[in-house]
């Protein structure tokens, strides 16, 4: 059973790098994965002492009570209200306009300016909103400031690799970041953020440069249009602006909020969601229901990306299955042997693997293979959770199917995988290996 709870995980992950070719949706492939491994794990061990009989007449709630599938749930459930109600702000705030507040002040068409201040306003939109939420943000917006699409993918490629940067300093950032905070192992932001932005941002500053004597001209921009639906339902200066104020500031409240409770992330995310509820249904009160419902939470929740949601889902639930059998010991016995517990060459490598495999996993994965001790490398706030947080951040973004937010760009522009890998791939690659070497000085000995 083992062995084929392997074989299962191997041929999920495959549908789901797959996923264009094979035209299954990676949610899909995803809970399936998640759930048969379970299902095989239940069969595989008996904790009660009981036969394979007495599982299949008795149930099965006592084993998996006993081998931590509630325990695993709780974490899951934690993470995934938390980008819920983090995808539900940036929705509200983008269904308001309030992004316009931005983008209205980018005037320049020169290639190399603009693409600094794309790269540079991805990296702290990622911080503070996403990085999948910021690509899609910022996809939007170069589809409004470039025309030529073979010059707008290299926009959006960069715009990968600032957002995954991004991402990776920030608990809120990415994903893996949000699992390294929420479950204990980075739960100091302050020292998260100190440690981990100026990596993060030679990560993105190395490429921009390179690109600088090689990116040229002006950026002709298409003529404006006004898609269908956009304009219908206004809103006025003073609805955009507060709404993108309170997203933002709610959006940034959570880490202060789980700070000063010690509640779970979700919860201070809940109670942002619940105030600019509140706010948006007072502001629009006055509207009829055809205006008032695409700019209420209630509208907006419809353009929830639930699939990702639920990919997550059956990521994380498929790794805690690996987890609870014992294959994770395996693999962290293995990396420590072959790389003589070198906690830089380790977490490089994951970061490296993350390119092919999905950084969520992989992040679920080490956090299963490594305790919290309760000092040195491996202690919360310790230099291997924080070098992970980095490489796996950052490492996803040499493929573009490594990532969310590389996903989210190949969905959105239909960019092909060998372009992305001819032009985008060794930019990252050297972005990644600049931010190891700053944060490799930064804690030189």
């Amino acid at each position: 059973m083992a062995i084929l709870i392997i074989i299962v995980f191997v041929l999920g992950y495959t549908a789901i790098a797959l996923e264009h070719n094979i035209k299954i949706d990676k949610a899909a492939s995803a809970l399936i994965t998640g759930v048969v491994c379970w299902a095989l794990y239940v069969f595989s061990i008996d904790a009660s002492g009981h036969d394979i009989v007495h599982i299949i007449e008795h149930g099965v709630e006592s084993i998996t009570f006993k081998n931590g599938l509630i325990h695993h749930l709780y974490e899951i459930a934690s993470i995934l209200f938390f980008l819920m109600g983090a995808m539900t702000i940036v929705e509200m705030v983008d269904a308001h306009e309030g992004f316009t507040v931005i983008t209205d002040r980018i005037t320049t068409t020169n290639k190399t300016k603009l693409l600094w201040i794309i790269c540079i306003l991805t990296f702290f939109f990622s911080a503070a909103l996403d990085n999948l939420t910021t690509t899609i943000v910022m996809i939007s917006l170069l589809r409004k400031l470039i025309k030529d699409k073979e010059t707008r993918w290299m926009f959006v490629g960069m715009v990968v690799l600032a957002a995954n940067a991004g991402g990776a300093w920030s608990p809120i950032g990415d994903v893996t970041t949000t699992m390294l905070w929420i479950k204990g192992q980075l739960p100091d932001v302050g020292n998260m953020i100190v440690n981990l932005i100026i990596p993060s941002l030679a990560a993105i500053i190395l490429p921009l440069i390179i690109l600088s004597f090689t990116f040229k001209g002006e950026a002709e921009r298409p003529s404006k249009q006004e898609y269908s639906g956009h304009y219908l339902n206004p809103t006025s200066p003073f609805e955009r602006n507060l709404v993108f104020t309170l997203g933002v500031l709610g959006l940034l409240f959570v880490p202060i909020f789980k700070t000063v409770t010690h509640l779970p992330p979700f919860m201070g995310m809940m109670l942002s969601l619940g105030v600019l509820w509140v706010v948006t249904e007072i502001i629009h009160s006055s509207k009829n229901k055809e205006d008032k419902h695409p700019l209420s939470v209630i509208g907006v929740l419809q353009k929830i990306d639930v699939a990702s949601v639920l990919f997550f889902l059956g990521i994380l639930l498929a790794v805690s299955a690996l987890q609870e059998i014992g294959h994770l010991d395996a693999a962290a016995q293995f990396l420590d042997a072959k790389l003589d517990g070198n906690i830089f060459s380790i977490n490089i490598a994951i970061g490296l693997l993350s390119s092919i495999v999905d950084n969520v996993p992989l992040v679920a994965a080490a956090q299963g293979m490594y305790p919290i001790s309760g000092a040195g490398d491996f202690a919360a706030n310790g230099q291997f959770w924080q070098f992970l947080a980095y490489c796996a951040g950052t490492g996803g973004s040499a493929l573009i199917i490594g990532s969310a937010a590389g996903v989210a760009a190949m969905g959105l522009e239909k960019i092909d995988f060998g372009w992305y890998l001819k032009k985008i791939s060794w930019l990252a690659v050297l972005g990644y290996f600049a931010g190891v070497g700053v944060y490799m000085l930064m804690h030189a000995h």
